[in-house]
């Protein structure tokens, strides 16, 4: 009695459910004992203590966790990198959910608003996390990802397996507080920023997937998600305006030669490729994945040879196309690389080509029907603003496409990709000149083929005509596409 007991967290921290027995000795009396108990619930406080059950400061009875900690939590302190400069402003916290380990890591906001000052203008906010989890979460408030987003700062998920790498812009944090609503402090919500391999039913859908899409699955799946938490407010970050970059490690043994894509298997079965190439980091082959949107990612191995393509000047451009499941032969299995497209062809190869998630709902132009077999394709490069149509509010998806249209879609695309960016201001009639058939360039179009030939996706025929006017073929789509992707360090 009047003895004070101070056990220290970090003690508490190592514990798991269960209890513990301390045997203490003072400077005067018999030794006493003090049994520590850890639950997922905190007991009532028995009759005979008058203490609380969440009090240590007794020489007996029992010193509980608070109710709200998991059995099984731990907690860490880890390192943040910022611009690779270590600072002590993570605390990690290991729990269990569905039978998966998961390791949430939040950051210290005052810490982080101190290195960001120093920092300045486009910082790399880095949260390394070692520990082998099946969940790994990187957690802000909304204020930090305010901040970060006005310093134009990148937030970086990075494990022994995958790296997710997301520009704080692209988390629209002012658009989620609006939809929580105005009156919500941005430091009270949360935002977390997770990596995770998928639970059984999405296994399942991947593996039937590649069963009757005939691709092979490369290493497991890989789930990564933005999500906002307020009370039981729950907003997930599915849909970003610039292109996002994950890496993902070759699973041990893998053949980096044998990877064409990654994936993306909807709810429904459908699959989407997503722009990918491999690269290497640290020595080790990873596949780096940059997508419009959150989900699930497989890599996958799917060769694929036209019959119809040997022999064609576009040979590598057609087969490396259809190996990604951007283009499709017909039912006989060729590809026909001298047919010409259709408008509405064409705006589903582009959505096929940027991986574009398909939107649901009719296409907004008056000769489109909701039940058209290119409608939702129409629709999702209406959306990202691909295509336009015409000034009587129609679209003419049968039309022939002619190359000069083509070449002013894929001009909005490359402002998509990120492609313009990187170009010089440049006259567009100094670019057009040197072909002999300038003049029959429309002028809506001129500027939009400008920056195709300047950034190298188109060449012309023979370097030396541009024929506008012209019906564009499925072979000069395929490179096109390829030259896009290419240009844009996407593949």
């Amino acid at each position: 009695s009047g003895n004070t007991v101070t056990i220290k967290k970090e003690y508490l921290n190592q514990l798991s459910t269960g209890t513990a027995t301390l045997t203490l000795n003072f400077s005067a009396g018999s030794p006493q004992t003090l049994t520590i108990t850890i639950s997922d619930t905190t007991p009532a406080p028995s009759q005979n203590s008058s203490n609380s059950s969440n009090s240590s400061s007794s020489s007996q009875g029992n010193a509980q966790l608070p109710a709200e900690r998991p059995a099984g939590t731990t907690n860490t302190e880890v390192n943040i990198l910022v611009n690779g400069k270590v600072e002590h402003a993570g605390t990690a916290t290991t729990t269990q959910s569905n039978n998966q380990v998961v390791v949430t890591v939040a950051v210290d906001r005052k810490k982080l608003e101190e290195k960001l000052a120093a920092e300045g203008q486009g910082a790399v906010v880095t949260i390394p996390i070692e520990t082998k989890s099946d969940i790994i979460l990187g957690e802000l408030n909304g204020q930090m990802v305010k901040n970060m987003e006005q310093k134009q700062a990148i937030v970086e998920i990075k494990t022994p397996n995958a790296t997710y790498t997301l520009p704080a812009q692209q988390i629209n944090i002012d658009s989620i507080s609006e939809r929580i609503g105005s009156a919500v402090a941005l430091q009270d919500i949360k935002i977390k920023i997770e990596i995770a391999a998928p639970l059984k039913d999405t296994k399942q859908l991947v593996n039937s997937a590649a069963a009757r899409e005939k691709f092979a699955l490369v290493g497991p799946p890989v789930n990564f998600s933005v999500t906002a938490f307020y009370g039981d407010a729950q907003l997930e970050v599915s849909k970003f305006n610039a292109y996002v970059e994950r890496t993902i490690a070759l699973p041990d043994g893998a053949d980096a030669s044998k990877i064409t894509t990654a994936v993306v298997v909807e709810p429904d079965g459908t699959v989407r490729h997503v722009p990918t190439k491999v690269v290497v980091i640290d020595g080790a082959y990873h596949a780096k994945v940059n997508s419009l949107t959150n989900s699930t990612y497989s890599l996958v191995w799917h060769p694929r040879e036209f019959a119809d393509a040997k022999g064609n000047w576009a040979k590598d451009a057609v087969n490396d196309m259809g190996s990604r499941m951007i283009v499709n032969g017909f039912e006989d299995g060729l590809f026909r690389p001298n047919q010409v497209m259709t408008r509405a062809e064409f705006a589903e190869m582009m959505v096929r080509g940027l991986g574009l998630k398909l939107d649901d709902g009719k296409a907004p132009f008056d000769d489109i029907s909701a039940s058209n077999w290119y409608n939702d394709a129409v629709k999702t490069a209406a959306g990202y603003a691909l295509i336009s149509g015409f000034e009587d509010g129609t679209f003419r998806p049968q039309d022939k496409i002619t190359r000069e249209q083509a070449m002013a879609i894929l001009a909005r695309a490359m402002k998509l990709s990120g492609l313009t960016n990187k170009l010089q201001t440049e006259n567009a009639d100094n670019l057009l000149n040197p072909f002999m058939d300038a003049g029959d360039v429309s002028a809506w179009a001129k500027s939009s083929i400008s920056d195709a030939l300047q950034s190298g996706i188109v060449t012309g025929k023979n370097n030396r005509m541009l024929d506008p006017q012209a019906n564009i073929t499925r072979a000069e789509v395929a490179v096109m596409i390829r030259n896009l992707l290419s240009k844009s360090g996407l593949i």
